[in-house]
């Protein structure tokens, strides 16, 4: 077979605790993800869809099975080899936000880019291009406390995107937002995917939300329970709003 997906996961088990206080959360989950794919994932509470996303994202190892991510077999690394992959290739975006309070929206974005070595002033030019890209130029010198929850969740996914990831792991990005501000958020998601060509992966319990992936992945008692396309993804109805940066 020429073609390998760029996440393929073959018999995923995550057993928490041991003997008989043990909770098994995945219980065999097979999965392909293709590089430019926008997958949401949904399923009930304790359905082992944060489980499955946080192994996906390098945030946690599986029991068992084999996870592997652009040919490279992630179960079998060590833990700081987990790591050097998860900054290189993945971007995480959370629902309530995790910024620095005290700090600039600059700031904030900036911050991967320390970690990394960056230096000052490749830190500050591409801090600059992601809040573009989010619709916040004229807003990099605000802190938190001076922005909306939808503008902040802007910074948040403007610092997950920084490093250019190939992944962006979204955790109920729209879970501490309004309507309006999650439509803005889900079309500047979209948009990433569909124009950049950033591989999604969102954890949601809205159907509204979901509507917006490519592809629904629904999790029940620790396994796949379907995985269904999505042809006509709600993305994109609304192309002006995420260049705006309205509050």
């Amino acid at each position: 077979m020429s073609h390998s997906p760029l996440i393929r996961l073959r018999g995923i088990t995550k057993v928490y605790g041991e003997g008989s206080t043990a909770f098994q959360a995945l219980k065999g989950v097979d999965l392909d993800i293709e590089a430019g794919d926008f997958v949401a994932i949904m399923g009930p509470s304790g359905s082992g869809k944060s489980t499955a996303m946080n192994t996906l994202g390098c945030l946690d190892t599986p029991s068992g099975g084999e996870y592997w991510f652009q040919g490279v077999r992630v179960d079998a690394l060590s833990r700081d080899q987990r790591a050097r992959l998860r900054r290189r290739f993945f971007g995480f975006v959370f629902q309530g936000f995790n910024l620095l309070a005290r700090t600039s929206a600059q700031e904030n974005v900036e911050l991967p880019l320390v970690y990394r070595g960056e230096p000052s002033a490749e830190r500050h030019a591409a801090a600059a291009r992601a809040l573009a890209s989010v619709g916040l130029t004229g807003w990099e010198h605000h802190t938190p406390a001076e922005l909306s929850g939808g503008q902040q969740q802007r910074v948040a996914i403007a610092r997950a995107i920084v490093t250019e990831p190939a992944v962006l792991l979204a955790d109920e990005p729209t879970g501490n937002l309004d309507t309006v501000r999650s439509q803005e958020i889900m079309e500047l998601l979209w948009h990433l995917n569909a124009e950049r060509g950033i591989t999604v992966l969102m954890v949601t319990h809205e159907p509204d939300m979901a509507a917006y992936a490519r592809r629904i992945v629904r999790f029940v008692d620790g396994v796949v329970a379907s995985d269904v396309r999505n042809p006509h993804p709600a993305g994109g109805q609304t192309a002006g709003a995420v260049a705006t940066g309205e509050h």
